[in-house]
């Protein structure tokens, strides 16, 4: 299933991994992981964050590919399903021939 992971990260846990070398180490580890259809960076609600969208296999990879970003970040994470436009007009479509 495609989502999105949307990650706001902490200023001072991500000023630290920026000087050690940390949060650029994490986010590489994270790209190989998940091979992302999309990913962003930037600054939400004054925070460093990213929006990386993603096929998700199974709700079980969530631990083993999140807890970096909890752990060495303070992160406040969201992982949600999303559509692209392909994925909405089919959806559209079975609505209306189930309708």
């Amino acid at each position: 299933m495609r989502v999105m992971l949307r990650a706001h990260l902490d200023t001072a846990a991500t000023n630290e991994g920026i000087k050690t070398g940390a949060l650029p180490q994490s986010i590489k580890k994270l790209m190989d992981k998940v091979k992302p259809e999309a990913a962003y960076f930037g600054l939400h609600e004054g925070v460093r964050s990213c929006w990386i969208v993603f096929d998700l296999q199974d709700s079980a990879q969530m631990p083993p590919l999140m807890e970096d970003l909890f752990l060495q970040f303070n992160a406040e994470l969201e992982v949600g399903p999303v559509m692209n436009a392909e994925d909405l007009t089919r959806g559209l479509a079975a609505m209306e021939s189930s309708g």
